[in-house]
């Protein structure tokens, strides 16, 4: 669980965000013009701050030169190479253009957070344990052997909990955009995790869609 700073000035996506990132398993802050931000980050510290450029007050540069190296990730409607380039000159670890899928927003969090040693080292559900760091599974801290794949798919679920994927976005997200066979290939695979991780009243079928990894945070 992290601690994150939304900077965004559009209330109705500042809220979508911090919704999304909530379900998650994060603890957001939401701030909506560079000034405000500039006072909270004065005041907490956090993880990660997602940051709109265009802001009221101060622009998203200026604020990213007064986060003190909090990692950052710029979210804007500029999708020019000259504003990616600014932006990441000035340390931002990653940029993300608008319009944007939150499924997206939530795997550039999570690979930030790996990548600057924020993101949870393991999860906990019931007698089930992922560590992520060994990626190995454990159930009453006795050592699940699970496939690759198995693993995979685990982790995809438990990094978006609370979402629903589609058979077709876990395709993707597990086994590749090449990957040639249907979406059995998912059933399947879920069916395994239920089995052997007793996960069956915790990854919920979603009709006609998909699946979802149920947490109570």
């Amino acid at each position: 669980m992290a601690k994150i700073l939304i900077v965004e000035d559009e209330l109705s996506i500042n809220e979508l965000i911090r919704r999304n990132l909530n379900l998650t398993g994060h603890r957001c802050t939401q701030a909506f013009d560079g000034l405000e931000a500039v006072d909270l980050l004065e005041k907490e510290k956090f993880d990660l701050i997602v940051l709109d450029i265009m802001l009221p007050g101060l622009n998203g540069y200026q604020v990213l030169e007064r986060a003190s190296g909090t990692p950052t990730i710029f979210l804007t409607a500029k999708s020019e190479l000259s504003d990616k380039l600014k932006g990441l000159s000035l340390g931002a670890d990653d940029y993300l253009t608008k319009p944007f899928q939150m499924l997206e927003l939530t795997a550039r969090v999570e690979a930030v957070l790996r990548r600057t040693k924020k993101a949870e080292s393991e999860f906990t559900l019931g007698a089930m344990r992922c560590d992520f760091e060994s990626r190995q599974v454990f159930l009453d801290e006795r050592a699940v052997v699970c496939t690759p794949k198995e693993y995979e798919l685990l982790e995809v679920l438990i990094r978006n909990r609370n979402i629903a994927l589609s058979r077709e976005k876990l395709l993707d997200m597990v086994w590749g955009y090449d990957f040639d066979g249907g979406t059995r290939t998912v059933d399947v695979h879920i069916q395994r995790l239920r089995h052997k991780l007793h996960l069956e009243d915790a990854i919920k079928t979603v009709y006609k869609l998909g699946y979802r990894l149920e947490v109570s945070e």
